[in-house]
């Protein structure tokens, strides 16, 4: 009844209706991770905790004006958010 008062107001075609509702459907599966990929990942960790070490005793053995934190803490977020975007994905 309320499809035909729609139909009544609106001035549409019956046709119309049954192209609005779905015919088919396609899914796929998640494609599964690539270990090359993580072990890449892994590596990026591996060098981003190097470079923190490295960082931190330049600061404490020369004299610079500026805490370690302002050179790690960007490369630590962004290794997060890349690893995050990276198994977040769908």
């Amino acid at each position: 009844m309320l499809a035909d008062f729609i139909q009544l107001i609106t001035r549409r075609t019956p046709d119309t209706y049954e192209r609005a509702f779905v015919t088919e459907v396609h899914a796929t599966r998640p494609v599964p991770p690539d270990p090359r990929v993580e072990k890449f990942i892994l590596a990026c960790w591996g060098l981003i905790a190097v470079k923190h070490v490295v960082v931190i005793w330049v600061v404490h053995r020369y004299a610079v004006p500026f805490h370690q934190l302002w050179v790690n803490a960007p490369t630590f977020l962004l290794g997060l958010i890349a690893t995050l975007a990276y198994y977040r994905r769908e």
